[in-house]
């Protein structure tokens, strides 16, 4: 009998053990939150409620445009133009930038694979693109700084679709900026951004599901249905009701700072210095593609395609598009060229394309390129043909 009893793990040990996956997997979940949370507060939420009480006294917004600071607007590039326009980017980025590094290597390491494709997945592209819509509202970064966040998005499994729409959502639904428009804009601008902007990110989303229909991006297998519902096909352990797959069920909670850690520092070694890179060589071509009136002018029947490939090109910090189109209201321009850039210019640049396109795929990325610039094609044929108040 003594035998018998010390042939098998005492109880407490067993429950401790099947109890070990789910400690873990709310352990990560909570330290993400925890960490989004603190980091939006400091980046984000805090300073965008200070600016919305300035502007709601003044009406008057107080930033200049971004690329005046690599020359008037069509001069000739110049390096000191590129890195005057490089320094004042980083300064006005710089926190949102390190609050997304870590965003993203918090969600692919920590969060549970099963529980965010669950949380990400829906039946539908539509659906898909509605989840991703509404997670990336909190965020509020631009382009730039949520590239990482959309790369660590995907890579933990989510849909293409529900990634797509979470990296256009942050600059073109953010929820500041559309009260920042409206307290500095005309109202048709204001309705014409958000109307545009909804339709663009679950365009791309679609879009994007059905460009990578049947194959993979970024480490998850796309499979299309005839009802057009994509679902990840990803390894869940059954029984344990969490979706973990094996590499979730590997990780003990003592492993979970370890693994933070080294994601994070891939995730600076590879993204930072390219971005750098690209932010420079942007700043360097600024001053010349700014020259948006003069674009209008030379480009004639063309003049809003041409104005949003340049837009989406082109790099801003989050709100830089209201300057830009402020000073273009002023000078007279165009509100065709306005009603583009009001799109373009927030949803994509060089930089966050490139950045995302390893992990989205360069199809992908390009169709849905595609779509901004459509979309920005859209919002301007629709203020030219708004009645003027």
């Amino acid at each position: 009998m003594s035998a018998d009893r010390s042939s098998g793990p005492p109880a407490t040990e067993g429950v401790a053990a099947a109890a070990s996956p789910r400690a873990v997997a709310v352990t990560g979940v909570l330290v993400v939150v925890a960490l989004m949370t603190a980091g939006l507060l400091w980046a984000k939420w805090l300073p965008y409620a200070d600016k919305a009480h300035t502007l709601s006294v003044t009406g008057v917004w107080s930033g200049s445009d971004i690329f005046g600071t690599s020359g008037r607007a069509g001069s000739a590039p110049s390096v000191s133009g590129a890195l005057a326009f490089t320094q004042v980017y980083v300064a006005a980025v710089w926190k949102a930038a390190v609050v997304g590094l870590v965003v993203a290597a918090a969600i692919e390491s920590l969060v549970p694979r099963g529980w965010f494709v669950t949380l990400m997945s829906r039946r539908t592209v539509v659906g898909q693109g509605v989840v991703g819509a509404a997670l990336s509202l909190p965020s509020m970064m631009c382009t730039c700084c949520t590239s990482p966040v959309a790369i660590g998005v995907r890579r933990r499994g989510a849909p293409i679709g529900s990634a797509v729409a979470y990296w256009l959502g942050n600059p073109l639904l953010n929820p500041a900026v559309l009260v920042f428009l409206a307290l500095t804009m005309p109202v048709r601008l204001v309705a014409v951004r958000v109307v545009v902007g909804v339709v663009v990110v679950l365009a791309a989303a679609v879009v994007a599901t059905r460009v990578a229909g049947g194959g993979t991006a970024g480490g998850v297998t796309e499979r299309t249905d005839s009802t057009a519902a994509v679902t990840p096909v990803l390894t869940r352990r059954a029984g344990d009701g969490l979706g973990l797959g094996p590499a979730d069920d590997a990780v003990r909670l003592g492993d979970l700072p370890r693994r933070f850690l080294r994601t994070l520092a891939r995730y600076v070694v590879v993204i930072v210095p390219e971005y750098l890179v690209l932010v420079v060589l942007t700043g360097w071509l600024s001053g010349w593609l700014s020259d948006f009136a003069g674009l209008d002018r030379a480009a004639g029947p063309v003049a809003l395609l041409v104005v949003g490939l340049v837009g989406a090109a082109l790099v801003i910090p989050t709100a830089g598009e209201i300057p830009v189109v402020a000073g273009l209201l002023a000078a007279g321009a165009s509100f065709g060229v306005v009603g583009v850039l009001l799109v373009t210019l927030p949803a994509l640049s060089a930089p966050s394309v490139v950045m995302v396109a390893r992990t989205f795929s360069w199809r992908v990325t390009a169709a849905v390129t595609a779509v901004v610039v459509a979309g920005g094609v859209l919002a301007g044929a629709l203020l030219l043909a708004a009645p003027t108040a």
